[in-house]
């Protein structure tokens, strides 16, 4: 049967450079599955693999999107599938590899999700606007009520996504995950997690954000706002690149900048949990505190042998 590697777990656990060694050694191409990275330019603040790692392995639904165009679900869905079968054609393994739970999820459970266009006379009704100048939670509250599987899905603070939802809520009763239609997939998922303690988790993210600073995320904001991207983009409403851009607007100083981008992506550590679950029976977890990472090779690669060769 056909097989699919997935690697999951929290940002900034090191996935990415695993799903690299991996690949090289199980001649293996790798998809992504963050909902940053497929947009052009965004490199520094979403933690883009490297060209090198890029070179060394093929990498999918990465860096092809313009900034200012339009990304769902349902698209991805329909590009993942497509290159999954193309990677398939070549005799070579998939690697599904990134941060974005729902995109994972949605794979490996078959989801199957109507492609929706934005529907802007929904979104500037009178009726949606009449929410938004009530506030944020009105709007949030406002989903609850509609559907609370959803609701529960989304960050409370998200405006984007709560409206979002409520666009495609107004379309279809096929939203997620617990109403989504599911079609099995022609593949078996081996699923690898990573995992850590929270104070490490924290001090990883820490320093992965140090070095963004260090490696030029403000030059990079400011070069894409340059380009003409609106700030306003949901491609810059992404942690890092909001804060960013209220330090460059001189709503804040960089070091608070940076301080709200570490506490925004502790917060994000933890929405990911709700994704994969530690107990979750379906993941092969690996604690990276207790295991060196030739140790996680060495016993993933014997999962892969022992479901497919």
């Amino acid at each position: 049967m056909k097989r699919l590697v997935t690697i999951v777990g929290p940002t900034a656990i090191g996935k990415s450079n695993l799903a690299v060694e991996l690949a090289l050694l199980h001649n293996g191409e790798i998809i992504g599955a963050d909902s940053r990275q497929v947009y052009r330019y965004m490199d520094i603040g979403t933690a883009k693999p490297s060209v090198e790692d890029r070179q060394k392995v093929p990498h999918h639904l990465v860096d092809f999107l313009e900034p200012d165009r339009e990304f769902s679900l349902a698209l991805y869905l329909s590009l993942v599938r497509k290159v999954i079968n193309e990677i398939y054609s070549r005799g070579k393994l998939p690697f599904l590899v990134g941060g974005t739970g729902l995109y994972i999820r949605s794979i490996i459970e078959g989801w199957q999700i109507p492609e929706i266009s934005p529907d802007y006379s929904f979104r500037y009704n009178k009726e949606i606007q009449a929410f938004t100048e009530e506030g944020r939670q009105k709007l949030y509250d406002e989903l609850c009520r509609i559907n609370p599987a959803v609701a529960a899905k989304i960050d409370s603070r998200n405006t984007r996504r709560i409206i979002r939802a409520l666009e495609i809520q107004s379309h279809s009763e096929e939203l997620l995950p617990e109403s989504v239609l599911r079609k099995p997939p022609d593949f078996y998922s081996l699923v690898i997690g990573l995992t850590a303690s929270r104070s490490y988790l924290y001090k990883m993210a820490d320093q992965r954000v140090d070095k963004m600073i260090k490696n030029g995320l403000v030059d990079e904001v400011k070069m894409l706002l340059e380009k003409g991207y609106d700030s306003n983009l949901p491609s810059m409403s992404g942690i890092g690149y909001r804060q960013i851009i209220k330090y460059l607007n001189g709503e804040m100083s960089l070091d608070e900048a940076v301080s709200k981008i570490k506490t925004a992506t502790h917060r994000f550590i933890r929405r990911q949990y709700n994704w994969f679950r530690l107990n979750d029976s379906r993941i092969h977890w690996f604690d990276c505190e207790n295991y060196a990472k030739p140790e996680i090779i060495r016993q993933v690669s014997s999962l892969i042998l022992e479901h497919g060769g």
